[in-house]
């Protein structure tokens, strides 16, 4: 294999750098944004940086709006989704949680099924679970509302997570197959000859070697429910059960548009997104990558 030159890999390592600026420069101005006032964000909109820095924005989303701190005292008019957040935000962590442990669970599960039974169905399954992703969401949405309203599911986190398990468990499907293809299958029939039922087997010798695709799997799990939207606003009318994209979609009103608290509430939603990668990252690329290279 030839050695990459020197200009080679600086080429690289520059492209590298315009794809992580790409990525990281639009959360400049959120963190900005987040420490100022809404008044001096208002008054000179082209400033790259803010006359004066404040936690007043971050104080009043985690009271729910009890503390206004000094620049919210003269604001008449505050959005019920700042007195929501609090709430919505131990419901979203409630979701994303209880979601991605019922997906990985099932999905392991039907993993193993395709990977370790000869039966001709489990191809159909992997067909029709790649043509179920190609159907738009809000399509669903309609029909979901029915299914939901008649088993009483509406207004209600066990409905919005019954609805997430069953949208995430296709990708979850996809992430784990390869994974579980490339286990020799000597490792199965070694621990069967010990004693071990197949599902035993599964849970005690399987499982445990594939915790970097569950990892990697758990994790694009979470982001994606965590910051799922169309759901929990079909579904859920009550504020005691919105999740933190609803309340922040609801800071857009007709008498006001809160840039700072809107900035603020995406800061401190990030937080355990990247809490979570930065606990996995050890995991996430062997286990996005598996199966994409044969021994």
């Amino acid at each position: 294999m030839r050695k990459m030159t020197l200009r080679t890999r600086i080429l690289m390592n520059l492209a590298n750098l315009a794809c992580i600026a790409f990525l990281i420069l639009p959360l400049v101005p959120v963190i900005l944004g987040a420490f100022q006032s809404e008044r001096g964000l208002q008054a000179d909109v082209h400033a790259l940086l803010p006359v004066e820095y404040t936690l007043d924005n971050f104080r009043l989303i985690l009271s729910g709006g009890s503390d206004k701190g000094t620049l919210f005292q003269d604001i008449s008019y505050l959005p019920n989704s700042v007195t929501w957040f609090p709430n919505a935000f131990l419901n979203s962590v409630i979701v994303g949680a209880l979601v991605t442990v019922g997906v990985l669970v099932l999905a392991s599960l039907t993993a193993f099924t395709v990977t370790r039974l000869n039966v001709r169905w489990t191809g159909w399954l992997m067909q029709i679970n790649m043509i179920s992703r190609m159907v738009p969401l809000i399509v669903l949405m309609v029909p979901l509302f029915v299914v939901l309203r008649g088993f009483g599911l509406l207004n209600s986190l066990s409905g919005v997570i019954i609805t997430e398990i069953g949208l995430l468990l296709p990708y979850a499907i996809i992430i784990l197959v390869p994974y579980f293809q490339q286990l020799p299958k000597e490792l199965e029939e070694s621990a069967r000859l010990d004693g071990c039922t197949r599902f035993t087997a599964f849970i005690r010798i399987l499982l445990p070697l594939c915790k970097p695709a569950l990892a990697a799997s758990g994790v694009i799990m979470f982001i994606i429910s965590w910051h799922e939207l169309l759901i929990p606003l079909i579904i859920v009318s009550k504020p005691e059960v919105m999740t933190v994209p609803v309340v922040l979609a609801g800071l857009v009103s007709d008498h006001f548009v809160f840039f700072t608290v809107m900035m603020a509430i995406c800061l401190v939603g990030l937080l355990p997104t990247l809490l979570l990668v930065l606990l996995l990252q050890k995991y996430l690329v062997k286990g996005l990558t598996a199966g994409a290279v044969k021994g």
